[in-house]
């Protein structure tokens, strides 16, 4: 039974570990997380500087999984380069080594737990007492958060140090080291963090379970376990966010496999640096993988940035016509992009309606494939990534054309796109109050949700109707008809907020949540007719509709 317990002290010690790491990575978020990302933003201008601005936010933050996430975002929203957030992953596989530095020496050399009990009585008990949320109770859970990682590490090394004592461990020295590279590799895959494994590598060296040889072994496993992370945020993402998280599992593994073929010539250029303490020479080891990387892969950088922007080209994720054509025929180009707001305008529709848990039945060929079945917040991120990729071509177009009529529908064109991305982000800012008032116990959200999601239903439904009707159709009468329509239920919509008697039903934030609810369909509402507008009708035609009697605005 004791063996037994070690173990599950051993296990308690990573999970209290690993929700350490957590507390920290989400307070320093919030309390710094736009600072984090000016910096990165403006650290990215070149490749140098981007990896030193990797190192030094992966060093602060305490885990490069938050910092690549984050660069996977930024890519995706076109503000980083290919080759400088390849360059901003290299430094923060080094950044990440700052925690095995603070693990060995303070965790190992010093009585941590002394300190870190009080930390953690204080910390946790004014979380209890603070304003949720507040600066203050972030300060807090960070505190807690390094307190607990140091609370973790005595338990790993408690369970380690006499599970030692109670199992013969030559045999398991014996085997050979690519064993030791797929146990650091599974390990890391299981529990998402690379700064664990370290945690759990350094306490089995320090007991004498394993042997420094061994233990590098499994730090190389560790190196490649933790781009997984990285490739499940990515699998249902852009392409963008594919090509970096594949650059990272690249950068990885041919590094660590390099390393580890010449892993015994290391180990000897480790062990003559002259470090006694091998809990010292496993993390300088560590540091000399990730500075190896950093050395052999910085002068091809733009050439692998390249050879990354070839892959997943072409995929569902991508623009469907205009990634085809060449804005020399600026004509071609035109109808292309014409083809592309066309889908454009049908996903964000799709979108809107998918908020209500509702479906519009459109054809198999208007739509990514693999729009359908994404996430309400992903298919939102999929709408803005493409919205990106029609402004840029609605530039180079817009600079390759000099015709009169190509240019007035271009202008048309974009200004259609403009306002289907205000439609999506309407619905988009109001999905918390979509779901509130779904699930509602009250009778009237729940209500004024199945009415407004009616309305939704059926708005979308026609203005499908006409986006996928003959082009040659006129359709002048029946978008005045709907432009009347929205206002009409907007106003009727207040009048039933404001009817008497409704106060006795809902409390000032539920009305509150229901005008702010009606507002903003309303703006959804007015931006789709703004933008079929300038899609279904020639210049002159939605001239003519601005000039109309009642015309929203």
């Amino acid at each position: 039974m004791s063996g037994s317990f070690d173990i599950w002290k051993m296990l308690a010690g990573v999970a209290i570990f690993l929700l350490g790491m957590n507390f920290m990575e989400e307070a320093l978020k919030i309390l710094v997380g736009r600072r984090f990302k000016l910096f990165l933003k403006k650290q990215t201008s070149n490749k140098v500087k981007a990896i030193g601005g990797g190192a030094i936010v992966t060093g602060l933050l305490q885990s490069s999984s938050v910092v690549n996430l984050l660069v996977l975002s930024m890519v995706g929203a076109g503000v980083i380069k290919m080759q400088n957030a390849l360059a901003v992953m290299l430094g923060s596989n080094l950044g990440t080594t700052l925690d095995s530095w603070i693990v060995a020496t303070l965790g190992f050399q010093v009585n941590i737990e002394n300190y870190a009990m009080p930390v953690a009585g204080i910390a946790g008990i004014s979380l209890a007492f603070l304003k949720a949320g507040s600066r203050w109770w972030q300060w807090s859970r960070f505190l807690l958060g390094l307190a607990f990682i140091f609370i973790g590490l005595g338990f790993i090394k408690e369970g380690m140090e006499e599970w030692v004592k109670q199992t013969d461990l030559t045999r398991f020295n014996e085997s050979p080291a690519i064993v030791f590279l797929l146990i650091g590799f599974l390990l890391t895959t299981i529990i998402q963090s690379s700064s664990a494994t370290i945690a759990l590598t350094l306490s089995a060296l320090f007991t004498g379970a394993i042997t420094l040889y061994t233990a590098m072994a499994i730090v190389l496993g560790s190196e490649i376990g933790t781009t997984i992370k990285l490739f499940l945020a990515s699998i249902k993402g852009i392409a963008a966010k594919k090509r970096v998280s594949l650059g990272n599992f690249l950068f990885n593994t041919i590094n660590v496999t390099l390393i580890f073929i010449f892993l015994k010539p290391v180990y000897s250029l480790v062990t003559a640096v002259g470090i006694k303490d091998n809990l010292l020479a496993l993390v300088f080891f560590q540091s000399f993988v990730n500075v190896v990387g950093i050395l052999l892969f910085y002068p091809f950088l733009n050439v692998f940035g390249k050879f990354l922007e070839k892959r997943f080209a072409g995929k569902e994720d991508e623009t469907l016509f205009i990634q085809k054509v060449n804005v020399s025929d600026t004509g071609f180009a035109l109808g292309a992009l014409e083809k592309e707001t066309q889908s454009f305008l049908l996903h964000i529709l799709h979108f809107i309606t998918n908020a209500f848990e509702s479906r519009l039945g459109l054809p198999e060929n208007v739509l990514a494939k693999s729009f359908p079945k994404k996430t309400v917040a992903e298919q939102y991120d999929h709408i803005k990534h493409i919205y990106g990729d029609i402004h840029q071509f609605y530039i180079q177009l817009q600079n390759a054309t000099n015709r009169q009529d190509e240019t007035v529908r271009l202008e048309q064109l974009i200004i259609c796109a403009r306002n289907g991305m205000y439609a999506a982000k309407s619905t988009r800012d109001i999905l918390h109050d979509i779901d509130q008032t779904k699930n509602s116990a009250n009778d009237i959200k729940y209500q004024y949700y199945q009415k407004t999601r009616a309305q939704v239903v059926e708005f979308c439904k026609q203005a499908t109707q006409l986006i996928l009707a003959d082009e040659e159709k006129q359709h002048f009468n029946e978008i005045r008809k709907l432009f009347e329509l929205v206002p009409e239920n907007y106003s009727k919509s207040l009048e039933e907020l404001y009817r008497k008697g409704i106060a006795d039903k809902v409390d000032e934030q539920e009305i509150s949540t229901l005008l702010n609810f009606n507002r903003e369909m309303y703006t959804t509402f007015k931006s789709l007719m703004l933008s079929l507008k300038e899609f279904l009708l020639n210049a002159e035609e939605a001239e003519q509709l601005d000039s109309q009697p009642g015309f929203i605005r």
